[in-house]
């Protein structure tokens, strides 16, 4: 490999920062248009995957996906999220849901 290849491809970290950074930026707009700011919970869904499941001061819920893990806590980290452990408990108590939740759950139902 030459100087040149080298100065052309990033480094693995280097691409993970800018994905986490791009994250970011939609956590921080979750957070400014729902009260200010934002609860999370960074949670793999699998191999290629993790969810970050916001709640907003007012309520609002969302989530956005990240690549990997580390990406997506470094993610929350840059926006500013306050990070649980779990969606259990007093983050689970902050969300309100709506009637087109209530309705998606009420047709889960068997």
């Amino acid at each position: 490999m030459t100087n040149a290849d080298t100065a052309t491809t990033p480094a693995p970290d280097a691409r993970a920062e800018r994905r986490a950074k791009r994250i970011a930026k939609h956590l921080s707009s979750f957070a400014a248009r729902h009260g200010g700011s934002a609860d999370g919970v960074v949670e793999y869904v699998g191999a290629a995957a993790t969810r970050i499941v916001l709640v907003g001061a007012d309520g609002a819920w969302g989530d956005q996906v990240a690549p990997s893990y580390p990406v997506g806590r470094r993610a929350a980290e840059l926006a500013g999220i306050t990070l649980h452990d779990s969606f259990e408990g007093e983050l689970g108590l902050k969300v309100k849901t709506g009637p087109y939740e209530w309705k998606r759950m009420a047709g889960i139902q068997i």
